[in-house]
């Protein structure tokens, strides 16, 4: 390491697709001489700080960027009257043949993934164990996935109770704390990234995702309307409560600096907007963190 890095804790808040602006984050921080040595993280932040720390982030960036909406659907391991319209099982399965198994505790990166406990109303801090164990409990969305069965307890996702976790930081020894924020207030329409149509990745990605997934699902399935109608009400939902909670949040416990990304950016579910996502999360990055370049 550099000794004029300035070593960094990095929260990533949670709100779905959105949390792909972590990655365009995460690269402002190391463009620009930062280094990253902890990760809370809560829903998609966990999903992406998990697998940042495994060092695999622009692999994961590239199988997103090579699947289509039939892809998509395959993934959808659709489940009857378990809590949730999909188990996870297949998703966190192609995580597992992208990233491979890791242990938390084995990460070169400090990393907690932060899941709900809605019976004993706490969150719940994982900071060992299988990493894609803690992954799958922080992004159990309710409604859309069935809970998480972890160590005994049933979790949901982190956001619920903590959309931005900075209390797991607290013990950290590093130079700066850093929030990214995926509930501010919404942008204006001409502010907000453009939606661009949809590539298949070069190189033959593709296929070889494509033939991954076919393994993967003997035949795709599809939501319902009405229950694809209930699931974005559900989401609007439950992205106003991520946003009032994620302010108190940051009041109660503000760190040293806060990227904040409108929660209009996009939807929930829009995976397939990788590289506008990413470019809004450095151009944010650079907006809200420039001060940091020349201080300390």
């Amino acid at each position: 390491m550099s000794k004029n890095k300035r070593t960094v804790s990095l929260v990533l808040g949670s709100g779905g697709a959105r949390g792909l602006a972590h990655a365009g984050v995460i690269q402002w921080l190391e463009t620009n001489n930062f280094e990253i040595r902890s990760i809370s993280g809560s829903s998609m932040g966990a999903l992406m700080g998990g697998i940042y720390a495994c060092d695999k982030l622009d692999e994961y960036l590239d199988w997103l960027r090579a699947l289509d909406e039939l892809d998509i659907v395959k993934l959808l391991d659709i489940s009857v009257g378990e809590g949730g319209f999909v188990r996870g099982d297949k998703i966190i399965e192609a995580l597992r043949g992208l990233v491979g198994d890791r242990q938390i505790e084995d990460l070169p990166v400090r990393f907690t993934a932060v899941a709900a406990d809605i019976q004993a109303e706490k969150e719940i801090w994982i900071d060992h164990g299988p990493l894609f164990d803690a992954i799958r409990a922080s992004i159990s969305l309710p409604l859309f996935f069935t809970p998480a069965n972890h160590q005994g307890r049933q979790l949901l996702d982190g956001g619920i109770l903590n959309p931005v976790p900075i209390a797991p930081t607290f013990r950290d020894k590093n130079d700066l704390t850093i929030a990214v924020n995926l509930g501010g207030p919404h942008a204006e329409e001409g502010k907000l990234p453009t939606k661009t149509d949809h590539r298949p990745a070069p190189n033959g990605l593709r296929d070889r995702v494509t033939s991954f997934l076919d393994e993967l699902s003997d035949k795709a399935v599809k939501l319902g309307s009405t229950r694809a109608d209930m699931l974005n009400i559900a989401n609007q939902t439950f992205d106003t409560m991520q946003s009032a909670l994620a302010r108190q949040k940051l009041a109660a416990y503000p760190p040293d600096a806060v990227v904040t990304i409108a929660r209009n950016a996009c939807g929930t579910l829009e995976f397939d907007r990788v590289d506008e996502m990413i470019e809004l999360g450095m151009a944010v990055a650079e907006r809200d963190l420039a001060h940091l370049k020349n201080s300390g």
